[in-house]
């Protein structure tokens, strides 16, 4: 069980609780955590309001689009839990842009010549995209050395032409794609 949202990462309901919710009929939802996230720091940069994962569960479903209201419907949001760790907040970054499309990751196979670099910038990335993690590891091949390489777009939008210009590069280069093995030990 992945406990990021920890105030609701319980292995099994409550003996009081499941009954109650059971009987109410209440419609139980997964928010996904880089929602919640997004969530978290919109509560944060246009409220004011600092909220724990778990307390902002429900306005994150809400404004997520998980709930299908009618217009003119009364809703009322239990925001609650100031319980965070300001340490966390680059995790909660993190799986916000991943969640929002506009953080990717990819392992990139550089030759080992000068300009290599150089020419991965010019040709692969965008105008508005920007690396934000690089770590190149030279082992024992002479000829080329992986990267890993974190891109944050300026756009959604522009994924789709950032993957164009990977699949026209000469290089050899692989996108991590969220929920994968080696994925789970970037996020």
């Amino acid at each position: 069980m992945d406990t990021f949202v920890d105030g609701a990462a319980v292995r099994r309901a409550g003996a009081v609780t499941f009954p109650m919710v059971r009987d109410a009929g209440a419609e139980l939802l997964a928010v996904p955590e880089g929602q919640i996230c997004t969530e978290m720091l919109d509560l944060y940069q246009t409220d004011g309001i600092i909220a724990e994962p778990a307390g902002a569960l429900a306005t994150a479903a809400l404004s997520g689009g998980l709930i299908d209201l009618a217009p003119g419907s009364t809703v009322v949001c239990v925001l609650s839990g100031g319980n965070n760790d300001v340490s966390r907040y680059a995790e909660v970054v993190e799986r916000s842009l991943v969640h929002r499309g506009l953080k990717h990751y990819f392992l990139v196979e550089f030759p080992q010549e000068p300009g290599a670099l150089r020419r991965f910038l010019d040709e692969v990335l965008g105008p508005d995209d920007d690396i934000v993690r690089f770590e190149y590891v030279k082992r024992d091949n002479r000829e080329t050395g992986a990267a890993l390489t974190g891109i944050e777009l300026g756009r959604v939008e522009g994924l789709a032409e950032l993957l164009e210009r990977v699949e026209a590069s000469p290089l050899r280069i692989e996108h991590l794609l969220p929920g994968s093995t080696a994925y789970r030990f970037l996020v």
